[in-house]
């Protein structure tokens, strides 16, 4: 048998050899046979290392010296890394853990959310972007894996983690987002839904109803009208009339899943987490609607992991759940029974922050589910910002302010900027408060394209390289904001004791 000489990380040669402070991240440190590899921090840049010899060291890209290769974090050394440590690689939640979305919209975020996770059995999505995201932040798919898999590596995280090609509505975008590496697809498929069905008075409704193909309407009829099925403890009826409204609403949006399922989900040689999205909507999803899709996608044999329903209330970014949280836990009961007895779990979309619910979601739901989280990364970024860097505060919030109108367009939120204190009256040991208010908050999560990618004059961005310089030097600090809050989440949701 052949014995490999462990190998060590010189740091003081790195430093002689990049000319600035470098740091080693212990945890990454990793023996392959006669190679090995860690991750560093020299400066604000981090790099891969790679010491001694064998298959890793020649595929890695980078500059050797006297048995010592520097790599960048780049998406073809990513793959490398990939290929010999498989669980710096997405996978599936083929076991049907209980899961959480951690959309990581700056490529910084990981580290916090794997300090969160300990302890715990929860299997994360830390790749999770939608492409409004990727595009108001400027990055691809890959560049989203390649952040996730590069900081399960320098945490030594070994648990498993998913990526998420979140709320794709076109072919295109799934297929492309299964090429880079997506172990999930979440189907947003509220352009095939159509909302003004609800409300229709009886006359429009029957109207409708009739332009549609005899052929449909008589196999559905066959199939559900008038009829009881139970679900859990309770018994819901497919009367008629409301059989029609959601015949109307969703029989396009199913055609469309069946058509993504068959084109994209089923022939992948990969386990795939399959998310269908019924959230994007003003209307609230009856239990009976849900009854009806759940009915309509097990007759069309199309398997799903986890969907999404539109809850009653309100899911608003960044804030605490908005409506009755009695009605919420009564309707509730109904969608876990329908997602228990059609073998998919429950997803939360918009699940950032909900505070108020999450007991509610923990004591109702007897197994696992799923809760989407996004930008509150971004927000305890901007904690961080305000308690570091008062100045860049100052005028990022400032900015947020003047894009705000622009940025509505692109969200449903209740914020009333009037409500939000003068920053010219605050001290700067006062500013973090901001992000303990609603108001502020939501101005601040939805401007976030505009503050991370608007320039000046001269095409300088005005706050990006500030902002990323300052996450780089206290990067401790921002994993400790992001371990206190996501472990709030956790605790809450019943995944962590």
């Amino acid at each position: 048998m052949e014995i490999y000489e462990e190998r060590t990380v010189d740091i003081q040669q790195l430093e002689r050899r990049l000319k600035c402070k470098v740091s080693l991240y212990e945890q990454s440190l990793t023996n392959l046979g006669s190679c090995t590899i860690a991750m560093i921090k020299a400066g604000e840049q981090r790099y891969l290392v790679a010491v001694g010899s064998g298959p890793i060291f020649d595929e890695l890209d980078g500059e050797a010296e006297d048995e010592c290769k520097v790599c960048p974090l780049s998406h073809e050394n990513r793959l490398v890394l990939n290929t010999y440590l498989p669980y710096t690689h997405p996978v599936a939640n083929t076991t049907k853990r209980p899961s959480i979305g951690l959309g990581d919209r700056l490529g910084e975020a990981t580290p916090g959310h794997i300090w969160a996770l300990e302890g715990t059995s929860v299997f994360p999505i830390f790749a999770q972007q939608s492409i409004r995201e990727l595009n108001f932040t400027d990055r691809t798919f890959k560049d989203v894996i390649d952040a996730a898999s590069y900081a399960v590596f320098q945490e030594g995280y070994t648990y498993g983690f998913g990526a998420d090609g979140d709320h794709l509505k076109k072919s295109e975008e799934i297929k492309q987002a299964l090429e880079d590496g997506a172990t999930m697809i979440t189907l947003d498929s509220s352009e095939q839904i159509d909302p003004t069905i609800q409300n229709l008075d009886e006359g429009q409704l029957q109207a409708r109803y009739e332009a549609l193909d005899r052929e449909i309407r008589e196999l559905y009829e066959g199939l559900y009208a008038e009829q009881e099925f139970p679900v859990g403890t309770s018994t819901l009826k497919l009367d008629l009339p409301t059989l029609k409204r959601d015949i109307l609403t969703y029989h396009k949006a199913l055609d469309f899943i069946q058509i993504i399922y068959e084109q994209h989900i089923l022939p992948s040689e990969h386990p795939i987490d399959f998310e269908i999205s019924i959230d994007e909507t003003d209307t609230p999803t009856d239990p009976k609607s849900h009854l009806f899709i759940a009915k309509e996608l097990k007759r069309r044999h199309v398997l799903i992991s986890t969907l999404a329903p539109r809850f009653v209330g309100e899911f608003q970014k960044g804030i605490d759940y908005i409506g009755d949280t009695a009605e919420f836990e009564r309707q509730l009961v109904l969608h876990a029974a329908i997602a228990k007895q059609y073998r998919y779990r429950l997803s939360i979309h918009s699940g950032s922050d909900k505070f108020s619910i999450f007991p509610i979601l923990a004591k109702t739901i007897k197994g696992s589910f799923h809760v989407k989280t996004a930008g509150t990364n971004w927000l305890e970024a901007v904690r961080l910002v305000a308690e570091k860097e008062p100045s860049l505060y100052r005028k990022m919030h400032s900015h947020a302010l003047k894009r705000f109108g622009d940025a509505k367009a692109f969200y449903h939120v209740t914020t009333d900027i009037e409500k939000i204190k003068n920053l010219d009256t605050m001290k700067d040991e006062d500013l973090p408060s901001y992000l303990d208010d609603d108001n502020a908050r939501q101005l601040l999560h939805i401007t976030y394209g505009y503050l991370l990618e608007d320039e000046d004059e001269t095409g300088k961005k005005l706050f990006k390289d500030a902002f990323f310089s300052l996450l780089s030097r206290e990067e401790e600090h921002y994993k400790q904001l992001l371990d206190t809050h996501i472990s709030k989440h956790l605790f809450l949701l019943g995944f962590k004791k």
